[in-house]
C-alpha cells in the first residue's frame, strides 16, 4: 500500500485563513495529512507555478485553493500541474464574493478547476477526502461513516422537530 496523499490547502492571503480553517480542521477530523501555505497569483506567481508544477511527485493529491476578489489563485495552480484543484471562492469584497466566484469557476478549456460554494471550505475538504478516497479504502469508510452521522443527525432532527409540532397544536 503506497503512502497517503496530502492535501495543499494555499490561500492568497492570509485573511483567508478564518475561512479555510474549516476545510483544515474537516481535513484533519478525516486524519488526511495536509499542509497549508500562502501563495498569490499575482505577488509570488512564479512560487505558486513552482509549487503546484511539483505538487505531485511532493505527494500531494488534491489542491485546494482559496482566494478573493480576482481570485485567479485556483486557475494559476491548476494550470501548472494535473492533480485535481479545487478553488473556493472568498467573500473579501464590496461584491460579497460573486467576483471570486466568477473568477474561480470561469477556467478555460484543459484548466479545470472544481469550484465550492463562496467560502465554502468544509465542502472543499470533503471534496478532496472524496477523490483521494478512490484510491483508499480506509477513507472511504471514513466517508461512509459521516453520511450515515449526518443522515441519523436529520432523523433525530426531524423527531425533536415532530414533539415541537404535537406540543404545538395540542
Amino acid at each position: 500500500m503506497s503512502e497517503q496523499k496530502k492535501v495543499a490547502v494555499i490561500m492568497g492571503s492570509d485573511s483567508d485563513f478564518p475561512t479555510v480553517s474549516g476545510a483544515i480542521k474537516t481535513l484533519n477530523s478525516f486524519g488526511v495529512p495536509f499542509e497549508v501555505k500562502i501563495m498569490s497569483a499575482h505577488r509570488t506567481p512564479e512560487e505558486a507555478a513552482s509549487f503546484s508544477a511539483a505538487a505531485r511527485e511532493n505527494g500531494f493529491g488534491v489542491i485546494i485553493a482559496a482566494a478573493g476578489k480576482a481570485a485567479h489563485l485556483a486557475g494559476v495552480l491548476a494550470a501548472h500541474t494535473t492533480i485535481p484543484v479545487i478553488g473556493i471562492p472568498i467573500k473579501s469584497s464590496t461584491l460579497d464574493g460573486l467576483d471570486a466566484l466568477l473568477a474561480t469557476v470561469q477556467m478555460p478549456k484543459g484548466i479545470p478547476v472544481a469550484t465550492v460554494a463562496i467560502d465554502g471550505a468544509d465542502n472543499a475538504a470533503i471534496l478532496a477526502v472524496q477523490i483521494l478516497a478512490l484510491s483508499d479504502d480506509e477513507l472511504a469508510k471514513k466517508l461512509e461513516a459521516e453520511k450515515i452521522s449526518m443522515k441519523n443527525g436529520v432523523a433525530a432532527k426531524n423527531e425533536a422537530i415532530q414533539q415541537k409540532v404535537q406540543e404545538l397544536i395540542k
